[in-house]
């Protein structure tokens, strides 16, 4: 009930036509439970009906990171290269495109998920969706020409370092809170409300659940300030990829789209 009311007090004071909310579960999720994930998805589309707003509650799976990359300008060079077709990571086009099709449909904007799609689509090949949210950092007091010149503006770790696995195999699961937590270690996130966030650090080039690895192959690269901090994070990082015989299949994605209750 208190996450329901905190996140829907503030949709609800925006004004808004149409909601889509996509709810994580799985183990770096606050909701690491499904059942607890479903849930809290139907608590939040069934207030938000009876305030009136339309709303939607999409379940995806959080038991790896969405995107490759974790860390403040990480995150945005990612997103850069998403926009403009530089690299698009499968999972992330998924759930991107899952959102974007419900609230296209909860808008009345489509009348069915292919339409949507089709839109989605062409936004992103047109350049749309890139120039719409260079436009959107402009607006808010970034640089006007993010989308060409980010490398002038984000900012660079001054050690960069390759995490190998220590033996062959196919990675069976990760500890998605553990990467998390190596981030803010490595001062990429707050363990107290005055710690200053470190932009630059980060973690990238993640493997995939799936993926087969040989002994040395690239489980993700480190971003650290110093050495030492890089090695304390590769020893976690290690750590938090399993290896071993794969498994028979893999938690879906987008595990539920959760409409009217």
């Amino acid at each position: 009930p208190l996450i329901t009311s905190s996140i829907l007090s503030k949709k609800l004071a925006a004004g808004l036509d149409a909601l889509v909310m996509d709810v994580k579960t799985g183990n770096g999720a606050v909701t690491t439970d499904p059942a607890l994930a479903r849930r809290l998805a139907e608590s939040i589309v069934s207030v938000a009906g009876l305030a009136g707003l339309n709303t939607v509650a999409v379940i995806t799976d959080m038991s790896q990171p969405l995107a490759p990359a974790i860390g403040n300008a990480l995150e945005v060079e990612e997103t850069v290269a998403y926009l403009t077709g530089v690299r698009r990571d499968p999972r992330l086009h998924e759930v991107v495109i899952t959102l974007g099709q419900e609230l296209l449909l909860a808008s009345s904007v489509v009348e069915n998920g292919d339409e949507g799609r089709r839109l989605l689509d062409s936004a992103l090949d047109s350049g749309e969706a890139a120039e719409r949210f260079e436009k959107m950092v402009a607006a808010l007091g970034g640089p006007a020409d993010l989308l060409t010149g980010f490398p002038r503006y984000l900012p660079n770790a001054p050690v960069v370092c390759e995490v190998g696995a220590d033996e062959p195999g196919t990675i069976v699961s990760m500890d998605t809170r553990a990467l998390g937590q190596t981030l803010a270690e490595l001062g990429g996130g707050r363990t107290h409300p005055t710690d200053v966030i470190d932009p630059a650090v980060g973690i990238d080039r993640c493997a995939r659940i799936g993926d087969t690895v040989d002994r040395g192959s690239v489980l993700c690269r480190i971003h650290a300030r110093t050495q030492a901090d890089a090695e304390h994070a590769s020893q976690q990082v290690r750590a938090a990829f399993a290896v071993g015989m794969p498994p028979e299949q893999h938690a879906p994605l987008v595990r539920e789209v959760l409409r009217e209750i």
